[in-house]
Order: C-alpha cells, then sequence, then structure tokens
C-alpha cells in the first residue's frame, strides 16, 4: 500500500515475493515471467501504467510533412513502428525499398519483419539498445540521409538534440501520444514489494495518479536508460536495471536479482 510510514531495514532485506509489472499480462502462457515466478515463488501482477493512442491521420496531416521525402527512419520502439506504418497505410503511402531504417535495439530491427522484407543492408540497430550506441550507428550515414523520426508526444529529446547539433537533415513526426492509465486502485489495495516501469511516462503516470507517492522499502525496476535516467530523477532508488552485459531482458535481470537476494 502507498500509505504507512518507511520500512525497516529488516523489512527492506525481505525476500521479494510480489512484483509489479507495468505491462500488460503476457497472452501466452508459455511468458519467461511466469517461469520467474515459479522458480523464486513470487507473486507477479500485470497492469500497464500508460496506454498509447494513435494521432489519425487527419491530424498528421497538420504537421506537413511529406513521409516520402525522407531517405531513412529512427525507429526507438515497436509503438513507433506501429504507428508509422499504420499512417502509412491509412494515407496510402508506399515507403520507397531504398529506405534506411536505425532502430534503438536489435528487437525493434526484428520487429520491422512485420512490415517490410528485412535486409539487412538498410536495417541498422545500437549495439547495446542505448541511445549512444544507436547515434554511432547513425553517425556513419549522417551525411547521406534525409532522416524522418516518429515518436510520441514524449520523444526521446537526446536523439533530436544530437539530429540538430549535426546539422542533419531531419524532421519530428508526431503519430501518438501516450496516455496515464489509473492505477491508483490496484497501488493502494495491494502492497508490492516492487514495482518495475518499461518507460519515462509509465514513472510519469505512478506520480500523476499519486502525487506524494513515497518509496519507503519498496523495489524498483526500470528497462531501458531513459527509463532508468527517469526513475532516478523522480527521487527513486534504482534496485534493477536492465538491459546489462549480462542481462539483455528485464526477466533475466530480475531473475539475477532474486537469485542474489535469495543467498543473503
Amino acid at each position: 500500500m502507498i500509505k504507512g510510514g518507511p520500512k525497516t531495514d529488516l523489512q527492506v532485506k525481505h525476500h521479494v515475493q510480489s512484483i509489479l509489472i507495468s505491462q500488460p499480462k503476457p497472452e501466452t502462457e508459455k511468458s519467461p515471467y511466469y517461469d520467474l515466478a515459479k522458480k523464486f515463488n513470487v507473486k507477479l501482477d500485470f497492469f500497464p501504467f500508460i496506454r498509447v493512442e494513435g494521432l489519425s491521420a487527419k491530424d498528421f496531416r497538420k504537421q506537413k510533412i511529406d513521409i516520402l521525402n525522407f531517405t531513412a527512419v529512427i525507429f526507438t520502439s515497436r509503438n513507433s513502428v506501429d504507428h508509422f506504418f499504420r499512417v502509412c497505410e491509412e494515407m496510402k503511402i508506399k515507403v520507397s525499398q531504398d529506405c534506411k531504417y536505425f532502430c534503438i535495439t536489435e528487437a525493434v530491427a526484428l520487429y520491422l519483419q512485420k512490415f517490410i522484407l528485412y535486409r539487412k543492408r538498410k536495417v541498422f540497430y545500437g549495439a547495446d539498445g542505448s541511445t549512444k550506441s544507436l547515434l554511432e550507428v547513425m553517425n556513419k550515414h549522417r551525411d547521406n540521409e534525409k532522416f524522418l523520426f516518429p515518436s510520441s508526444d514524449s520523444q526521446k529529446k537526446d536523439i533530436e538534440e544530437w539530429l540538430k547539433a549535426n546539422k542533419c537533415e531531419y524532421a519530428t513526426a508526431t503519430l501518438y501520444k501516450t496516455v496515464s492509465n489509473d492505477v491508483k486502485e490496484i497501488l493502494s489495495t495491494k502492497e508490492y514489494d516492487m514495482i518495475v516501469f518499461f518507460s519515462p511516462s509509465g514513472v510519469r503516470s505512478l506520480f500523476e495518479n499519486l502525487p506524494q507517492y513515497q518509496q519507503n522499502g519498496t523495489r524498483i525496476g526500470a528497462f531501458g536508460p531513459s527509463t532508468s535516467a527517469a526513475v532516478e530523477e523522480a527521487g527513486l532508488r534504482l534496485d534493477v536495471k536492465a538491459p546489462a552485459p549480462q542481462a539483455p531482458s528485464m526477466v533475466a535481470a530480475l531473475e539475477q536479482y532474486l537469485s542474489e537476494l535469495n543467498k543473503k
């Protein structure tokens, strides 16, 4: 529960028994999250802190951006991929087969296979999932491409700043927006030993719902560098961080953390 005084040191060190994953419940029982829950005898609840709402083609046209004017597209999430191709379909735009795609992670790059014929010579991604590694890849192409950056209403400012600083030809296109879900009930009726976030918007949703939120002894997990930064900027203590060299996924990071915790 949110209310109540700070937990004691003894309580903070206690084994994690319940985790709130701020994402929708997996569609299949084969999700590695369920294996994790079984292995460590942990109760997992899934509840998305945010939802994504796409902009209509009509609203996109108001931005006066011609998608066909660009030779490269930057994707920082699967949402950006989904909504880019959705808008293209709504506007009956056929993207050139020569278009290049720069993706924040390999997972996002592979997700493109839903929409395009995947060829490595036109799909690029950062080595470790960080914005820095993505920018290193883009740097090799910056003089020859016109970049389109499809994003939400809260896009990664560091990418836009890099494009501007390097005098790249580019445009940012808002294709969807993130909206906070009502999480007050689930957080006020249950007490979780850990909450796991997957986007800065999820962290923002927590404080929009509960402005007086106090972390006390609750552990916090975060996936992605921007999410980790948002957690720390909010004044929260970050306990589990992914991706990491030995933990490329959130499940792997949680498994590592719980294993270490159980040794204590």
